[in-house]
């Protein structure tokens, strides 16, 4: 990312700030997750692009940021198209937004991260059986539809 647009710190900085007091499913800190799908991102050896995205990557959706917002941000605009690849629709079927996933590049990658950790036994485990269940279903069929192997 060139010195016009923000680093990868002060994204990180301006996603824990955008998502302040929101928690997960399992009730930790939200930015927690943020946190561990960057990681991801770096380890699996993606760019910084990748991993601004992926601190990025549900703010729109949980209203944390807006589109207007993301539109006008300093940002390269491979991290946009890949925020906006990643935000899911309301009512948007899963088909759809995996497809949209893969037709953007740098994005398959940051779900990637974001599916291992949603999927991590250790957060998993927290939740009731059914939420698990129902969530690792989810998560397998999605990873699926990305082509990605297992965890």
């Amino acid at each position: 990312m060139t010195s016009s647009h923000l680093t990868l710190m002060e994204v990180e900085a301006l996603a824990r700030s955008a998502h302040e007091g929101q928690t997960d499913k399992a009730g930790r800190p939200y930015a927690e997750h943020l946190a561990a799908v960057a990681e991801g991102v770096r380890v699996r050896g993606g760019s910084a692009e990748q991993q601004a995205a992926a601190w990025l990557h549900d703010a729109i959706e949980d209203d944390a940021l807006t589109p207007a917002w993301l539109a006008g941000a300093a940002l390269p605009q491979p991290v946009k198209e890949m925020v906006l690849a990643l935000t899911k629709h309301p009512g948007e079927p899963v088909e759809q937004y995996t497809a949209r996933i893969l037709a953007t590049p740098g994005a398959r990658l940051v779900k990637e991260a974001d599916l291992a950790h949603n999927a991590d036994p250790a957060r998993l485990s927290v939740l009731d059986g059914p939420t698990r269940e129902r969530l690792s279903v989810k998560y397998a069929y999605v990873r699926s539809l990305l082509g990605l192997t297992a965890p």
